[in-house]
């Protein structure tokens, strides 16, 4: 069945440019295919279907992450490349804007040009 297969994330757009730039040039992932339907980016060996949508209204939690080996270092490099680390109401987060869970992951999230949730995450309890 599927699960020899390989799993495709699917974020929405209403702007390809907007997203390649952000998705391309910001977060740094390799755009793979580009038609007029979707931009392509590899996600770390998955690949991210970014798709043209003209109507569009961003769900209110995380859509995408990705597991990292330093949220801070992450975030203070998202950070210098002009992203804003969302802040939720009701949870602690840090001066960076890192939430840490009772399990000891610390979680960031940030939002792309449309509005979608996107996180980085780690499984350290130290700077």
């Amino acid at each position: 069945m599927i699960s020899d297969g390989t799993p495709i994330l699917f974020i929405g757009t209403r702007d390809f440019d907007r997203a390649r730039a952000f998705y391309g040039d910001v977060l740094g992932l390799p755009l793979m295919h580009e038609d007029t339907f979707a931009l392509v980016f590899d996600a770390g060996g998955t690949p991210l279907r970014v798709t043209r949508v003209e109507r569009f209204d961003p769900l209110p939690f995380t859509v995408a992450g990705w597991q990292v080996d330093d949220v801070a270092g992450s975030v203070d490099a998202l950070a210098a490349a002009g992203v804003v680390m969302a802040r939720f109401d009701g949870l602690d987060q840090d001066e960076r804007g890192v939430w840490t869970a009772p399990d000891g992951i610390r979680v960031a999230w940030f939002r792309d040009p449309d509005g979608n949730v996107l996180a980085v995450s780690d499984y350290r309890d130290d700077d």
